[in-house]
């Protein structure tokens, strides 16, 4: 049977930012017809990647073949809440133009524009419906759906396009467990190849293939991230099985070479004594010497080539161990007395107090108004929807930190460092870059506008204003915060979290997440009411 063409073939692709700093190094790689998940640390390039394959980054060198008509989801394209659904779904003028003319409107450029797609809305309805969403919902906006429910329709979108390439950053993003449900059944079908972007374990074991991108080199599995992941844990374990024994060779080598010197040290004094006693005629105590010389540089050539092998193993070995650095992540202590009230959640049936120290989750579908919730607990929101009935949320501190799931606090034409510099204005500057460099935002990074940012770091940049902040926050609100996380990053901000002496509130669809925050208390946001779990 013919092998079929890769559907993106990568050729020493490099990319540097206008300051200089480089993003990719010479990635050589190819992705398959089918689906690939591509995973990688936060910062490694995947979202640069994708954006040079898409055609919106040019490579500072390199090729990159692809096929026309590449179609994309942006990790950020959820942010824009004024973005209207139709545009979200991709139909937005034809949409329109039909339904001008449906209204009377004859004029040409709209059957231009409207081609042979008289059936736009109901495709578009029927792509709402994959999402979950009834056909109300394409006369709404972005601001209108909760954030898991924008990411279904948009992905419902890019899938209704049908290119031959597509390419998702990051679609898990804010997806109950019904959605992540409704995006696992739209994957799978998926017309033409796809390259998806995630952390998210289950999706990516839903792949035919897998590709990492690790040190600007670009490998692929043959299997889904499980898969992947256990034959990574046996590779490593055997590299460093081969680093030790290879550290013992150059050991061994090293000793052995120390003892032939010996050796020859003792010869060499031997035939000097014996020349000095005249035991042995000059003649031929010359020739002797001569061959001695002779020996031992063979001798120590043939030393020197086996402790240089050994040592070319070790290094060998030694390259083929990860030393990835990690978020170092220190909340500050912000002094919570044990009986202090922070805040109070309730529905008008009942209330529950967080006090001091404690944790506790809001979990629920999307759209029940968790995240409207957290707005108004934290006043960043004065709204009162319908569907939250009578929950109601007071705070009882005015040092409240909160982290939203969109990560729009930022100031995108802003650098790293002049974000961070208005919650900590009394740092000096070189102490904001030590601090960042925990976060691993160092050296250009941090001058770097923040529009340039992959997912990961613009999370870190929006957790490192909040903990930078004086006084500490006695109220820690996270809205989501694994969104765009890679899994070591999680592990760090779970040991954080851990050692946090204060309170507290989290919504999050990521239950093994949650089991490790060692909770107080989960309340359920459903139908406008709260129940205890």
């Amino acid at each position: 049977m013919p092998t079929r063409s890769p559907a993106v073939v990568l050729d020493r692709v490099s990319f540097s930012w206008p300051d200089g700093s480089r993003a990719l190094r010479d990635v050589s790689g190819a992705f398959g017809t089918g689906r690939t998940g591509l995973v990688g640390r936060n910062g490694s390039g995947k979202t640069t990647l994708l954006k040079i394959i898409a055609g919106d980054l040019r490579p500072s060198s390199g090729r990159v073949t692809a096929p026309n008509g590449v179609s994309t989801l942006p990790q950020r394209l959820t942010l824009d809440a004024d973005r209207s659904v139709p545009d979200l779904l991709g139909v937005a003028g034809v949409l329109a133009a039909v339904r001008a003319v449906e209204s009377g409107d004859v004029r040409a450029e709209l059957f231009d524009l409207i081609g042979t797609d008289w059936d736009v809305e109901a495709r578009a309805i029927a792509a709402l419906a994959d999402a979950g969403l009834s056909a109300d919902a394409l006369d709404r906006s972005v601001s209108g759906l909760s954030g898991g429910e924008a990411m279904l329709v948009a992905v419902a979108g890019v899938r209704a396009r049908r290119a031959p390439l597509t390419l998702l950053d990051e679609p898990t993003n804010n997806l109950d467990r019904d959605a992540r449900d409704r995006l696992g059944a739209m994957l799978q079908g998926w017309p033409g190849a796809l390259v998806v972007i995630s952390h998210d374990v289950a999706l990516l074991d839903l792949m035919d293939e897998t590709a990492e991108l690790y040190d600007d080199a670009l490998s692929t599995f043959g299997g889904g991230y499980s898969a992947w992941r256990a034959w990574l844990e046996t590779e490593q374990d055997a590299a460093r099985r081969a680093e030790r024994t290879a550290a013992q060779s150059v050991r061994r080598e090293k000793r052995e070479r120390i003892e032939a010197e010996t050796t020859l040290a003792h010869r060499a004094q031997r035939g000097h004594k014996a020349q000095i006693e005249k035991r042995v005629p000059g003649m031929i105590s010359g020739a002797r010497k001569r061959a001695a010389q002779v020996s031992a540089g063979k001798m120590r050539g043939l030393v020197a080539d086996r402790e240089s092998v050994a040592r070319a193993s070790q290094e060998a070995a030694e390259r083929r161990i990860r030393n990835d650095d990690s978020v170092r992540v220190d909340l500050p202590d912000p002094g919570v007395a044990a009986g202090r009230r922070i805040a109070t959640l309730g529905d008008g049936g009942r209330s529950w107090i967080l006090q001091g120290p404690e944790r506790m989750a809001v979990i629920g579908p999307n759209g029940a108004g968790k995240t409207t919730l957290l707005e108004r607990l934290t006043g960043s929101s004065d709204a009162a929807p319908p569907h939250l009935g009578a929950v109601h949320a007071e705070v009882h501190t005015d040092r409240v930190a909160y982290l939203p799931q969109r990560l729009d606090g930022l100031d995108d034409a802003a650098s790293v460092l002049q974000n961070v510099a208005t919650t900590a204005p009394h740092l000096p500057t070189a102490e904001l870059r030590n601090r960042l460099a925990r976060f691993l935002l160092r050296g250009a990074t941090v001058d770097r506008p923040v529009s340039a940012l992959s997912g990961g770091e613009r999370f870190r940049v929006s957790l490192a204003r909040l903990l930078f902040a004086d006084p500490p926050p006695q109220l820690l609100v996270l809205d989501e915060p694994t969104n765009n996380l890679d899994m070591d990053t999680v592990d760090q901000l779970v040991d954080a979290l851990s050692g946090y002496r204060g309170a507290l509130l989290v919504v999050s669809h990521d239950d093994a997440f949650l089991a490790r925050l060692g909770l107080d208390l989960t309340l359920e946001l459903r139908g406008g009411a709260l129940r205890e779990v």
